[in-house]
């Protein structure tokens, strides 16, 4: 593409022309479905405001991704760069069991030779690199292109500052990994956060992971600053306060799925098209009526038994369900009598569709049959659910991420939803519970309301953050002024 030229006139038409570079993103993201769709956004939202970004992404992630590349009409560029890992070709975290990940963090961090020398050709030149938090060997390439380095964080200001806050004073030192439902105090801001030991964000920070840990502290420090997914009216504070932790500059750029127009054909690259018929039969139920089902695509696999008290729970609430499998927990469904039983009763009745595959989540969300989200609390999905201003049942999923994190903030902070999980940590989750949480949501009369009424309030700040004037939209048009030379 060619360079932007400014000319500067000596007011006789001559003169030296003064050429300015265009802004030229690199995203590297991690190799993971909630990592890669945000950066990509962010991509798309840099790519309105003027700047050429490319993304880095394997075969697989590749292969997903490039539709949406193809029909965007913007100046995003797809970087491909195989991955000498051994095993069955797998080269993103979606196809990685755990035993493994030490395995694949080594062989991407081997990707920066390769990318450094395709990055030193690019036309026009690189101006900054937005790197995955977790790919701390981006610094180094960085450097070596003599551009900076931000670190992108798919998550919101106030997990990325517990998780620091964990790691700074030493949250953890005297539990152990046996001791899990430990109460574990974060000091966080004026006041202290209490989490059991494996609710606390703990990043690749496990024994089997070395130093990697610290290496991405390190990374950051180095690094240039901060770019989140969230918006500065979401959690002012907590952006503040991340901020002054690392000594960075944080760019809030969220909620980059609003990049994303519903009526548009990018939003199928978040959906299979197998299953996209669920929108149909949306469109035969009341408004707020549906109760939405999804617990990601990195979900540990659940037991036949929590599956079956789902199910039941989701029958017994009265209410329509779209219940989305992910592949983890799909076997089991599949395997189960009582849950084919379960599909073959609601399905026959219209009372709920379970759906195996990637659902366009955004349109699904936005959806006016749709009342409430059960979510595993990812932070893409808590976003969504916030821009489409439906409030949430929660019951996170993987520990020492950031699910119980974005749970506290949803539920006790924000006041939009209510958890399934017991007091109890040793005691499962009952289908009372699940139908419990999602008449109160659906149909408890003043409590209800008031969730509601405060989602929808954050729905409005949310896209207002993302208009002109707005902070999202601000710190967007900043990104690409200073780091175009």
């Amino acid at each position: 593409m060619s360079q932007v030229e400014e000319a500067a006139s000596d007011g006789s038409g001559s003169g030296d022309a003064k050429q300015k570079q265009q802004a030229h993103f690199v995203f590297i993201p991690l190799m993971a479905q909630g990592h890669v769709i945000p950066s990509l956004d962010t991509a798309f939202l840099l790519a309105t405001h003027g700047a050429v970004c490319s993304m880095v992404a394997t075969p697989s992630t590749a292969a997903r991704i490039r539709p949406c590349i193809e029909q965007c009409g913007l100046e995003v560029r797809l970087l491909e760069f195989p991955l000498e890992y051994v095993a069955d070709g797998a080269d993103n975290l979606d196809n990685i069991p755990r035993e493994r990940l030490v395995g694949y963090f080594q062989a991407v961090a081997l990707l920066g030779a390769p990318v450094q020398e395709c990055l030193g050709r690019q036309e026009p030149p690189v101006t900054c690199i937005v790197s995955d938090f977790s790919h701390p060997w981006t610094i180094p390439v960085a450097a070596a292109l003599g551009v900076p380095r931000l670190a992108f964080f798919p998550m919101c200001a106030f997990c990325a500052l517990c998780e620091h806050n964990v790691n700074k004073f030493n949250c953890l030192q005297d539990s152990t990994e046996e001791g899990d439902d430990m109460v574990v105090a974060v000091p966080f801001l004026d006041k202290t956060l209490e989490l059991r030991r494996e609710e606390a964000p703990r990043f690749l920070r496990h024994p089997a992971m070395g130093t990697l840990g610290e290496d991405i502290d390190r990374a950051l420090a180095q690094g240039a600053g901060l770019i989140l997914n969230t918006f500065l009216e979401l959690e002012p504070d907590h952006v503040r306060g991340l901020a002054s932790a690392w000594g960075k500059r944080v760019w809030t750029v969220g909620p980059v799925s609003l990049h994303h127009p519903l009526a548009t054909t990018t939003t199928t690259c978040r959906g299979d098209a197998a299953s996209m018929d669920c929108l149909q039969w949306l469109d035969g139920k009341e408004p707020g009526s549906v109760v939405y089902v999804s617990f990601g695509t990195l979900a540990h696999k659940t037991d036949p038994d929590t599956l079956l008290e789902l199910a039941l729970g989701l029958e017994a609430s009265g209410h329509p369900f779209v219940w989305v499998l992910g592949k983890a927990d799909q076997p089991f469904a599949d395997s189960s009598q009582q849950l084919r039983d379960l599909e073959a009763r609601v399905g026959g009745s219209g009372a709920g569709r379970i759906v195996r595959g990637w659902v366009p989540q955004l349109l699904v969300l936005s959806h006016a049959a749709v009342g409430c989200f059960l979510t595993h609390c990812g932070w893409n999905s808590v976003m969504e659910t916030i821009v489409a201003a439906k409030p949430v049942v929660t019951w996170p999923r993987l520990i020492h991420t950031d699910h119980f994190v974005n749970e506290k903030l949803a539920v006790d902070v924000l006041g939009i939803g209510l958890s399934v999980r017991p007091k109890d940590p040793h005691m499962p989750v009952r289908r009372e519970a699940i139908q419990a949480a999602l008449t109160a949501v659906l149909r408890g009369g003043e409590q209800g309301q008031e969730m509601r009424t405060r989602v929808r309030a954050l729905s409005l700040k949310a896209k207002a953050a993302m208009q002109p004037g707005g902070s999202s939209h601000a710190n967007l048009s900043d990104l690409v002024h200073r780091f175009t030379i």
